[in-house]
């Protein structure tokens, strides 16, 4: 046992599509005009935790969307990871098309702490198919925010890049014991490329003490084609079915909310991967308690989640109903949190609390019928998987003066992690090298413990009504997964199935791992009016990340790809987030305009080689002209990349050309209709997606002769329609 301190034009069939995302929630109509006939009680919003005043110190480096720019997007995704883009700082891996992995400042996936309505979840797939954001659907977030660098101990643990929060909207209750249909929506979206089409309902019947509500939702596409003369983009079709109910109930000030929802991936591919998803089942349970006295707030939850999931070739691919590779994985994500926070005299408070979170995953490959390599027995990657959490955070916030705060939190997370004995498909000599890594590892010592400790100490600055200034120091950690510990296979084939990167390469666990520590400074300036209609936010950041957990090439593949195992280095990022706002106009005549922008800039190296970190974002910018003239809006964007040229050469990483997209969209909302129109990458500008990494589908179906990056999407038509109650 060791202990560690550390677009293409609309044809017949895209029309009739098109006509089906229009139609769709008519279908919905009669039930919602026949709740209309109904009295309806005025709708009383219960705030959920995050958007109470959860802690007294607002971190200037947290962002949020709020609910317009949510439905504004959701015309144009079916991704919700892709909802947080436009967020200084934050960009995302290209997976499938509903399971984008986060980035924030350069750090990414497992080095972020995600969290959907309270529940910390971990992906359970060798390729990081199922990620966190990728079991909500966009049509069902509330409210998202992102804490970047700077993050409370009490929203963060077992991450160092920071931390962003999902929640469905809050439960609403009625004005009296009689029971009424206080929300009820129907929505579809249409997006002409890849023929997407997408479409939810949810509903909600209460009375001022409880709150029954269900959300549906469900998502499908086609290969995308890239802009210009790039073409289709093979393994990018995806198919998804969301479902969730929830019961809530309040007396006074106490709230009790407990939901149970489902989800099934028929299928998903994945482009810059060797394997596509071919069946993923999720469900849950979710409860939590919210109560106010006069000390202060007491908050408790508790979830599980269990997943089967299943990877094969789609037909991209050469995928077959029998036979191929079948890869599968079984897992449950389980956890508890509670929370106490004590007021002061002085404005200010003190909170505590405790957490665990549990992990158990099995993952195995069954043999295939007449393979000689592949057979004649079940290959066993990682067997009973085992990651627990236990944390543990005291956080003191202090209101000094009317001009000076400050956030200090300490926290405690202890990781013990395990699995058993492994073996490989027992395919005679073609097998030899996998045997002789299945021998290894099964002679080793598996239980691991991961002792980490993480501070976080923050001073804001408010000079005035106009501006604000915040510094501070920020100690994160993260123990590794469980692929970076047990994925232990050497063979070619073998260690090409793990990585969630989309390199192509090969990789390899390693149990000598320790904890990525990262240590951060960061300033923030806040200049903005007094009525907010001008604004500007500027963020440098530096992070020292000691034992980030890099790679070191151990053989080569065919192909020119190669084998990496996972080791500790030395690695730093820095760089600066920029967003700004300008009122344009504002009157009766012309309606209001404003301009909104951001820029974001990091540089990662790893020391201990002196080479670039992999999927670094290069210097990337938005500019956003939005006018809102009663129930009108539009707004028209710019959206582009620098060149990338700064790439990780030990993965053979590839550079990327500069681009610029110009997007447009617009809605119109008319008593209960709401419709949107948009068109995205208006001129079909052709680019590469720069952290999309190479297009596997592609290289698979030339015959392993075209290896391109992935293409970023083309034109786009863009249309949806949302009936509410």
């Amino acid at each position: 046992m060791h202990i560690r301190f550390n677009g293409r034009l609309l044809g017949s069939s895209a029309l009739s599509r098109s006509f089906m995302a229009l139609a769709l929630p008519v279908l919905f109509w009669p039930a919602m005009a026949a709740a209309q006939g109904a009295t309806l009680l005025p709708p009383v919003d219960v705030e959920s935790p995050e958007e109470q005043v959860d802690f007294g110190y607002s971190p200037l480096t947290e962002t949020s969307l709020s609910p317009l720019e949510l439905l504004k997007k959701r015309a144009h995704t079916s991704d919700t990871a892709s909802l947080l883009e436009d967020i200084a700082g934050v960009s995302t891996y290209k997976a499938g098309g509903v399971s984008n992995l986060p980035v924030i400042n350069g750090l990414a996936d497992d080095r972020i702490r995600v969290v959907v309505d309270g529940m910390v979840m971990s992906s359970a797939c060798p390729n990081h198919m199922n990620s966190p954001l990728s079991y909500v659907d966009p049509t069902g977030v509330g409210s998202a925010k992102v804490l970047a660098g700077l993050t409370p101990v009490s929203m963060g643990g077992d991450s160092i890049a920071g931390t962003i929060v999902v929640n469905s909207p809050a439960p609403l209750f009625g004005t009296s014991e009689s029971v009424s249909i206080l929300e009820a929506t129907a929505s579809s979206f249409y997006r002409s490329n890849g023929d997407a089409l997408s479409g939810a309902v949810s509903a909600t019947a209460a009375n001022d003490k409880v709150s029954v509500s269900y959300k549906g939702s469900v998502a499908s596409s086609g290969n995308y084609d890239g802009g210009g003369d790039d073409g289709e983009v093979r393994s990018s079709e995806y198919k998804s079915y969301n479902h969730a109910l929830r019961l809530a109930a309040r007396n006074g000030s106490n709230l009790v909310v407990l939901e149970a929802g489902q989800q099934y991936l028929p299928y998903e591919g994945y482009p810059n991967q060797y394997m596509d998803m071919t069946d993923n089942r999720s469900k849950y349970v979710n409860g939590r308690y919210e109560g106010d006295f006069d000390w202060g707030k007491f908050e408790a939850r508790a979830f599980w989640q269990g997943v089967d999931h299943e990877m094969n070739f789609l037909d991209d691919k050469g995928g077959m109903a029998d036979g191929g590779m079948p890869m599968n994985t079984s897992a449950d994500n389980a956890g508890y949190e509670v929370k106490a926070t004590f007021a002061l005299k002085d404005g200010g408070s003190i909170r505590v609390g405790n957490e665990f979170n549990l992990q158990r995953l099995d993952d195995w490959w069954p043999p295939v019928a007449m393979s000689m390599m592949m057979g004649p027995d079940t290959y066993i990657n990682i067997n009973g998987g085992k990651r627990d959490r236990l944390g543990t955070f005291a956080e003191w916030d202090a209101k000094w003066t009317a001009s000076w705060s400050t956030l200090l939190g300490i926290r405690n997370d202890t990781v013990w992690t395990d699995a058993g004995d492994v073996q490989s498909y027992g395919c005679g000599m073609m097998c030899m090298t996998d045997d002789m890594a299945a021998m290894n590892f099964n002679a080793a010592e598996h239980k691991r413990t991961f002792v980490n400790f993480d501070v976080t100490a923050i001073a804001k600055y408010e000079a005035n009504e106009t501006s604000a200034f915040e510094f501070g120091y920020a100690r994160k950690s993260r123990a590794p997964n469980l692929y970076e510990l047990y994925a232990w296979g050497r063979g070619s084939m073998a260690s090409r199935m793990i990585g969630w990167f989309g390199d192509g390469n090969g990789y390899v666990g390693n149990l000598d791992l320790d904890s990525e520590i990262a240590n951060t400074l960061s300033a923030t300036a806040d200049f903005h009016s007094a009525e907010r209609s001008w604004e500007v936010k500027v963020t440098p950041y530096y992070t020292y990340v000691e034992d980030y957990i890099g790679v070191k090439k151990i053989a080569s593949l065919s192909g020119g790809f190669s084998q990496f195992q996972f080791v500790n280095h030395n690695a730093e990022l820095y760089g600066l987030n920029l967003a700004g706002k300008l009122g344009l106009w504002k009157s009766d005549a012309v309606g209001e305009g404003t301009l909104k922008g951001t820029l974001g800039y990091v540089h990662g190296e790893d020391l201990t080689t002196g080479g670039d970190l992999y999927h670094i974002m290069p210097l990337n910018a938005s500019l956003t002209l939005e006018e809102v003239y009663g129930d009108w809006a539009g707004h028209v964007e710019l959206k582009g990349a620098a060149r990338k040229s700064s790439v990780d050469d030990l993965r053979n990483e590839p550079e990327t050309p500069s681009y610029l997209l110009v997007n447009l969209g617009g809605s119109y909302t008319w008593q209960h209709v709401r419709i949107d129109l948009g068109v995205d990458n208006l001129f079909d500008k052709a680019y590469d997606e720069p952290l999309g990494g190479l297009s596997l589908g592609d290289y698979k179906a030339s015959g392993n002769t075209i290896l391109r990056p992935v293409p970023g999407i083309g034109r786009s038509l863009n249309v949806g329609l949302t009936l509410s109650l």
